[in-house]
C-alpha cells in the first residue's frame, strides 16, 4: 500500500492492522475500551497544537484523531454493528437536522436564534431516543442528565452548570460570581488553619468549580483559558532556566527571589 489522500485507503490499513494471522499483534488485541485513552488523548493533541498555532502540527494530530475514529468503526464492523460509512451517515444526517437555517426553510437566523434551535433540536433528538429506549444516556432522570463521567473535570463542571443554568439554577451577574469566588478563597484560608486537609480539598474544588463558572458568564472556555496558562508558565519558565543558565546556574542553584524577578523581566519582555 501507498500513502493517499484517500479515506478508503486508510479504512483498506485499518483493516490490514486488524486482519488475524497477516496484521498486527497491537492492534489486534485492542478494544473499544483500551483504545478509547488514546482518542482523548488525541483530541488533546489536536487543542495543543492549536493552542501553539502550529498548523504543520495540527494537520498531523487531526490525521491521529482521524485514525481513532476508524480503529473504532473498524472494531465496530468486525462486531457487525456498524461500519465507517455508518459514522459519515449519522454525522451528516445530524448536521443537515440541525441546520434547517441552511438546509431548510429557515432564514436570516441571528446566532443567538441559531443556538436557541440547536438546543431544541438537540432536546426533540434525546426525547425520541429516550422513547425508544436505545439511548442509556437518555434515560436517566433529572436536569444534569448527559453529563459523561468521564469529561476531563473543567470541563464536566462547564456542562454541568450549563443545564443547570438552563432551569433557573445560575447566577444573573459575573460580579455575584467574583463575590462566591472570595468567599471560596475565605474558606479555604479557615480550613487551612484548622489543619483538616478533607475540608481543604473539598474547599479547593469548590473554588474551581465558582472559576469555571466566572469563565462561563464571561463567556471564556475554561479548559482553553487554563491550556494557554500552561503554555505562558512553561515560556516563562524556560526563560528563567536560559537565564540562569547564561549566569553559569540552574534553578536548583537559585533563590526564589532571584527566579522571581527573572520571571518579573520575562513578563516584561513579553508585554
Amino acid at each position: 500500500m501507498k500513502p493517499s489522500r484517500d479515506i478508503a485507503n486508510l479504512l483498506a490499513i485499518m483493516a490490514a492492522l486488524r486482519t488475524p494471522g497477516s496484521g498486527c499483534p497491537w492492534d489486534l488485541e485492542q478494544n473499544f475500551e483500551t483504545i478509547a485513552p488514546y482518542t482523548i488523548e488525541e483530541a488533546y493533541e489536536v487543542a495543543d497544537a492549536i493552542a501553539r498555532g502550529d498548523l504543520n502540527d495540527l494537520r498531523e494530530e487531526l490525521g491521529d484523531l482521524l485514525l481513532q475514529v476508524a480503529f473504532h468503526a473498524r472494531m465496530a464492523e468486525e462486531r457487525g454493528v456498524f461500519d465507517f460509512g455508518d459514522v459519515v451517515l449519522a454525522i451528516t444526517e445530524k448536521l443537515l437536522r440541525r441546520h434547517p437555517h441552511v438546509f431548510g426553510d429557515i432564514k436570516g437566523a441571528t446566532p443567538e436564534a441559531v443556538e436557541g434551535l440547536w438546543a431544541r433540536i438537540k432536546a426533540e433528538e434525546k426525547a425520541e431516543r429516550a422513547a425508544g429506549g436505545g439511548d442509556h444516556a437518555a434515560l436517566r432522570e433529572g436536569a444534569l442528565a448527559g453529563v459523561p463521567v468521564d469529561l476531563p473535570a473543567l470541563t464536566r463542571a462547564l456542562k454541568l452548570q450549563e443545564k443547570a443554568g438552563k432551569v433557573g439554577f445560575d447566577w444573573n451577574d459575573p460580579k455575584a460570581v467574583l463575590a462566591k469566588i472570595r468567599e471560596e478563597a475565605d474558606e479555604i484560608e479557615t480550613t487551612i488553619s484548622s489543619g483538616d486537609r478533607s475540608a481543604t480539598a473539598g474547599e479547593v474544588g469548590d473554588l474551581m468549580f465558582a472559576l469555571v463558572n466566572l469563565a462561563r458568564h464571561l463567556r471564556i472556555d475554561p479548559e482553553g483559558a487554563l491550556r494557554s496558562t500552561n503554555i505562558k508558565f512553561e515560556r516563562r519558565f524556560a526563560s528563567i532556566e536560559r537565564a540562569l543558565a547564561g549566569q553559569g546556574k540552574s534553578p536548583e542553584d537559585a533563590t526564589l527571589a532571584e527566579m522571581d524577578a527573572l520571571w518579573d523581566e520575562a513578563k516584561k519582555t513579553e508585554k
